[in-house]
Formats: structure tokens, C-alpha cells, sequence
């Protein structure tokens, strides 16, 4: 069967959750000896390198515009010279015009992948993906949360697969604390909360900056270290200036050594409004940090409450503080969740895991059509 075609459709290469799972996929399935290939619609990105290293061919179309009718058309004609016997799309934009393209290009088995629980869709969007699911196979979900949200929005049930998403072990930590405090130009006794995410209105990052404030009442040393860019960066920003709190909230941008940043904090912080599967808590669980996040179907998949870590309803800053401080004062009991919730990533969440669930998915579609 690795025989076979397949072609990953997706909007970009940037970092993000989705573009993560996609490389990891790809490049797992190349080494098993799977003829893959992935086609960005926009633009790339950093995981382009990461596929170029494993070996995956890629290309990039270069879409500008929403409603880009000639990138759609080239699409068409890649797809037609690939030749692919199955096509996988991820996120909307992809999702619709990756999907359109495959029927135009007559490929025989076509795969969607929804990430997330995404209450911003319109109703001519749904819509869309109502009659785009006809032609589908298979939606590919990483959470049953995710498929619960699309099939109370109309999408069948039956055409539903859940695979979680995959993280790879932590990295050996190479640099000395000290050494990373003095980098960050934070004092030696600083203890540190990471949160990993986009800065845009989901990840309600405004809500962290709340609970870093409280957090400041009672401890002085506690510091927040944000990573991620987005379009809230500056807004964010100003509010930390607002309530006197820029000392304690630390905008580090992009990074690429988040492995370094886990492996000396004292927990990590999420405070979504909605959620798939968060690759940020898989990657803190990961390596052996403990979660303090909102209480989301996709989050109940991976934090164990009092296990692994702990839950928050959305919104609730206090609640993050609290459960954040007792962790920073707990230093025994923020081990022993931390290592539970490593022990639950390599468990639930290997990446042989996941290839061997698309693997298996592949084998069957492509079976149908023999």
C-alpha cells in the first residue's frame, strides 16, 4: 500500500499546531515508505525546512487573495500532474479549496482534517462544509470535542476519525538555568510560567496577564513568559503598561527553543476560549511540566485534574492564579504531576501512534478504491 500517492493540502508552513502535525505526519510516513507530498496554498514557513530535511517534496502556490480563483486553478493542474490516489486538506481554507480541487482533478479517495472547535464560522460556512462532506471519505479530528462541535453543526457522524495528535519525547535540557535566566534577563530566583500560543482573541492571553497580576500580590517572583506572535501583540502589550505589570509579563516573540523554556518552568498556562487538541500542552506534558488550563473538551483529553494537572473554567483569572500558586509552592506535588503527565504523553500520544492510525485509515480508503 505505500505505494500509493498522497498529497497534503494545507494553507501554510508556519509555525502553528496544525502545520506541526502535518510535517511530523508527513515525514513519519516518508520514512515508513509512503510517496508523500505537501502543497501550501499561500505561502511557506519554518516547518518547509523540516520537510525539506525528512525528504517531502513540497510546493508552494502562492494564493493572495480570500477568493483567489487562479490559485484554485492551479491547484487543479498541480494535482492533475501529481496524480495523487488520495488527498488530505487541512484547516478551511484548505479544506474548501483542496477538496474542490480533488473533485476537479478527479482524485479518488479525499480526506479532511478539522483541528479545532471553530464557533467563528459563519452559517454559509458550515454551509459549505455540510456539502463539501458528500464528497468526503473521512473528516480526520484530533478530539472527540471536535467532532462533537461539527456534528451538532449538521457534518455526519459516520464520516468521522479521531486520531490525537502526536508529540515526540522532550529533548535533553542543554542549557543551565542560571544560564537561561541571565539570557532572559531575569533575576536568579525567578520562577517562571510559560504560555506557548498565538496572541489573537482564543487564547484570551489578556486573562494570563489578569492572573500574572494577582500572582504579583502575593509572590515577587513569579514571571510570565508569553511566546508566540499575533495580532494582539501590541494591544497586549500596552495593557500590561495600563495595569503595572510589565515587570512580571514577558513577550518573547517566536521562538524555536521552547524545549529549553519547558524544561525550566514551574507550569505551563493556557487560557483558550476554545480549543482541538492543544499541541502546547502535549508538548509541556511532554516534558514533565505540569498544565493549569481552562476546562475545554479538548483539554479534558490530555489534563488529568489533580492528576497531571489542573482544570479552570474559562475566564476565571483567579483560578489560574490559585492553582498556579499552589503548584510554585508545592514544588513536590508539581513534580509528581509532572511526571504522570509525561508518563501520559508517551503513553496516549507517541507519534508511532499517530502514523500507525493514518496508516491503518490510509490502507483501508485506498483499499475501497482497488
Amino acid at each position: 500500500m505505500p505505494a500509493a500517492k498522497i498529497v497534503h493540502i494545507i494553507p501554510t508552513l508556519v509555525r502553528g499546531g496544525a502545520e506541526k502535525q502535518l510535517a511530523l505526519l508527513a515525514a513519519g510516513l516518508r520514512a515508513a515508505g509512503w510517496n508523500v507530498e505537501v502543497c501550501a496554498l499561500t505561502h511557506g514557513g519554518p516547518w518547509a525546512a523540516y520537510l525539506e530535511q525528512a525528504g517531502v517534496p513540497y510546493t508552494v502556490l502562492g494564493k493572495r487573495f480570500k477568493v483567489d480563483p487562479l490559485a484554485w486553478w492551479r491547484l487543479v493542474r498541480y494535482l492533475r500532474r501529481a496524480r495523487p490516489q488520495l488527498v488530505q486538506t487541512w484547516l478551511f481554507a484548505a479544506n474548501s479549496y483542496g477538496r474542490t480541487a480533488a473533485l476537479a482533478a478527479q482524485v479518488p479517495v479525499i480526506v479532511a482534517s478539522e483541528r479545532s472547535s471553530d464557533p467563528w464560522k459563519a452559517s454559509h460556512e458550515f454551509a459549505l462544509d455540510r456539502w463539501l462532506a458528500r464528497y468526503t471519505q473521512r473528516i480526520v479530528v484530533n478530539s472527540s470535542g471536535v467532532r462533537d462541535f461539527y456534528v451538532e453543526h449538521g457534518l455526519p457522524a459516520e464520516k468521522f476519525t479521531i486520531i490525537p495528535n502526536a508529540v515526540e519525547p522532550a529533548p535533553p535540557c542543554a542549557m543551565p538555568r542560571a544560564e537561561l535566566l541571565r539570557s532572559l534577563g531575569l533575576p536568579a530566583e525567578a520562577k517562571i510560567i510559560l504560555a506557548v500560543n498565538r496572541l489573537w482573541p482564543q487564547k484570551r492571553v489578556q486573562d494570563l496577564i489578569w492572573a500574572a497580576d494577582l500572582l504579583k500580590v502575593v509572590r515577587d517572583d513569579v514571571h510570565l513568559l508569553i511566546v508566540g506572535e499575533g495580532p494582539q501583540r501590541a494591544r497586549l502589550e500596552r495593557f500590561c503598561r495600563q495595569i503595572e505589570v510589565q515587570d512580571r509579563v514577558h513577550f518573547l516573540g517566536d521562538r524555536p527553543d521552547v524545549p529549553q523554556l519547558l524544561a525550566h518552568s514551574e507550569l505551563l498556562w493556557l487560557a483558550s476560549g476554545y480549543e482541538g487538541l492543544p499541541n502546547a500542552v502535549l508538548e509541556a506534558m511532554a516534558a514533565g511540566v505540569p498544565v493549569v488550563a481552562t476546562d475545554l473538551p479538548g483539554t479534558r483529553e490530555l489534563v488529568v485534574p489533580v492528576v497531571t494537572g489542573y482544570l479552570v473554567p474559562v475566564g476565571d483569572r483567579a483560578g489560574l492564579a490559585r492553582e498556579a500558586l499552589r503548584l510554585i509552592e508545592t514544588p513536590e506535588l508539581a513534580r509528581r504531576l509532572g511526571q504522570a503527565a509525561r508518563e501520559r504523553a508517551a503513553r496516549h500520544f507517541s507519534l508511532q501512534a499517530m502514523l500507525e492510525r493514518y496508516a491503518t485509515l490510509y490502507s483501508d480508503l485506498l483499499r475501497s478504491i482497488d
